[in-house]
């Protein structure tokens, strides 16, 4: 599966401005993911940017007091980019194209995507990179349609970590269950909830979801007596390997801990996406690190070793 960052996206669009046609006097972003790289692109470039909406009522977003502030009539501008992050199939760009070649604009059009599926270049007048399928992104994946077939933690994940003071398995922790601060938001279904929360606070747990309208199919908790037990068997990373190994079916684990998810890459031989990190671990990735760490650490050692030697 092929993931891009912020970072990546970011990266991207700066290498490839040159592709941008010089007499571009606009940047439209298709939403919402468009609007990312429409942004992106107009800052670098110096120019006015606008949602595809608004510029079919006739307005483009204010520029700032670089770009005379309050923004133009969008009949004032005479060539626009039409811009989204990615583009699988094409339709939305269509869609989008449609609107605009509907209306009474005179403007000239030209299509831009950042990330394009290899079997749709035809569908787009410009694009940046080639990003095959099956894709995730960083601002999309607690909202991909990968979730159903996902393990995902829940805190660190979708609520804040408890504190120490929170974390005792007595009241302090029930009063944390029972009234966590959301982090990421998601309104697809998960597949499985993965969690190293014992099963006694299950209600707890239950009900806190529903509040919070999260929708999934398995909830897998820890079915210890207390948490001093948990803390003995210290195995967090390896009791969510070896549910996202069951659940052979689920192609990517989301969890908080860098630590815990390097371990669940390695012992899963599956990819894990670090909320904390905001990078997708790969197990092969972690295999080359070992070898790459210890050819270096061998290297370092053969030179004391020769060095020593000269002076001895």
């Amino acid at each position: 599966m092929q993931f891009r960052t912020f970072e990546d996206l970011h990266r991207t669009i700066v290498k490839n401005l040159h592709k941008v046609p010089a007499d571009v006097d606009l940047i439209i972003g298709i939403p919402r993911s468009g609007l990312m790289a429409a942004n992106i692109l107009a800052i670098h470039l110096h120019l006015p940017v606008t949602d595809l909406n608004r510029f079919l009522e006739g307005k483009t977003i204010s520029s700032g007091d670089r770009l005379n502030g309050i923004g133009k009539h969008s009949d004032t501008f005479k060539h626009a980019l039409v811009v989204d992050d990615s583009l699988h199939t094409g339709k939305a760009m269509k869609r989008a194209m449609s609107k605009l070649q509907s209306s009474l604009s005179d403007t000239r059009f030209t299509t831009a995507a950042v990330y394009m599926n290899p079997s749709s270049v035809a569908e787009s007048d410009i694009y940046f990179e080639q990003c095959p399928v099956p894709r995730v992104f960083e601002w999309n994946i607690m909202n991909h349609q990968y979730l159903e077939h996902a393990c995902v933690d829940i805190d660190g994940v979708l609520c804040a970590d408890p504190t120490p003071d929170e974390n005792d398995d007595g009241e302090n922790y029930i009063r944390f269950l029972e009234n966590a601060k959301p982090l990421l938001r998601c309104r697809k279904k998960i597949g499985y909830l993965v969690t190293n929360r014992l099963e006694k606070y299950r209600s707890h747990t239950e009900n806190w979801l529903l509040e919070h309208g999260i929708q999934y199919n398995h909830l897998i908790m820890q079915n210890l007596p207390d948490q001093e037990t948990r803390r003995k068997l210290n195995n967090y990373g390896r009791y969510k390997a070896e549910a996202y190994i069951k659940f052979d079916r689920t192609k990517i684990f989301i969890e908080s801990s860098y630590r815990q998810a390097r371990e669940i890459a390695a012992l899963s031989g599956k990819m894990v996406y670090c909320v904390d990190k905001r990078i997708m671990i790969r197990p092969g990735i972690i295999s080359k690190s070992k070898r790459r760490t210890r050819k270096i650490k061998r290297k370092i050692a053969s030179k004391f070793f020769h060095i020593g030697s000269i002076f001895s």
